[in-house]
């Protein structure tokens, strides 16, 4: 398909060219233009479907599939914890590469020779089973990442390396609660939808609970008993089961009514017996965090 596109400037970028280093299952097809992916879409009269000039996207109709090309672009944190603002859309490639989460994200393949583009050491990284920011701000930044290389970590088998571990305990000690919840509560379902006993044993051996709120405070239940518990749960509430000894009705992280309705039967459950409106998650809850919920 993209053989339709021929242009030396077009790369797989992030995700997909990591995924092929592994051998593993890529989930998208990310694809960056070194310079104005909009103005290179309309200048080969491709069909365009939408643009978004602010960040420089463009989606194009190939073949009859959606593509996202995006444009090379270097970002900056103004409201640290937030999204970042937009700047030099149409940099080089190396540039809009360091504004990345990690370094095995941060390499580029080019479409047209295949050719790899690696600045900042992810094939190592990835040799060595790594996880490794891009700059020191990094989790000030974005505090999500944390969560990310968690998911990563679970996905791959791989670890922070020292340093990145330093900077996240670093900041887990004196985190910005005024943060983007919803990019948060992202991260928490894609991590958690895993259902790793494993991730959540991290999620409590390294404190990350506490990005969800300046009260939280550890659940004592080991992840495996979570995994049990959780085997044979068929519900759309997977990512919710892990997260839910940590939270009150008040949280910050954005709840849906079923997932406001568990936490508050949670509740009530301390007090009277379950009865035949009871969310099954609340009965489970219960028994699995007795003293912590």
């Amino acid at each position: 398909m993209l053989s339709l596109i021929q242009d030396k400037n077009l790369y797989y970028i992030g995700g997909v060219v990591r995924d092929e280093i592994l051998g593993a299952e890529s989930f998208d097809t990310d694809l960056c233009y070194e310079g104005n992916a909009i103005n290179f879409a309309q200048s080969l009269g491709l069909n365009v479907i939408k643009t978004n000039p602010d960040f420089g996207t463009v989606r194009v109709l190939l073949t009859d599939k959606e593509i996202d090309i995006a444009s090379t672009r270097t970002e900056t944190y103004p409201k640290k914890g937030h999204l970042p603002e937009v700047k030099n859309i149409g940099c080089s490639l190396k540039e809009d590469l360091i504004r990345r989460d990690f370094t095995i994200n941060a390499m580029a393949k080019r479409t047209t020779d295949g050719e790899l583009i690696d600045y900042y050491g992810g094939i190592k990284d990835i040799k060595d089973k790594k996880i490794k920011i891009l700059h020191d701000n990094s989790f000030i930044d974005d505090p999500t990442r944390i969560i990310r290389a968690l998911k990563f970590s679970v996905r791959f088998g791989f670890e922070l390396d020292e340093h990145t571990k330093k900077l996240q305990d670093e900041y887990l000690d004196n985190i910005n609660y005024d943060m983007s919840y919803h990019r948060l509560r992202k991260e928490l379902v894609e991590t958690f939808g895993l259902n790793s006993a494993h991730a959540f044993d991290k999620f409590l051996e390294q404190k990350m609970y506490k990005l969800l709120g300046s009260n939280i405070k550890s659940v004592t239940v080991k992840g495996q008993d979570i995994k049990e518990a959780l085997k044979s749960y068929k519900g759309e509430h997977l990512w919710f089961m892990y997260v839910a000894p940590f939270l009150d009705i008040d949280t910050k992280l954005p709840l849906i009514k079923s997932e406001k309705r568990i936490l508050e039967w949670v509740k009530r459950l301390k007090t009277q017996p379950s009865g035949n409106n009871t969310p099954k998650e609340s009965i489970i809850l219960r028994e699995l965090f007795d003293n912590n919920v």
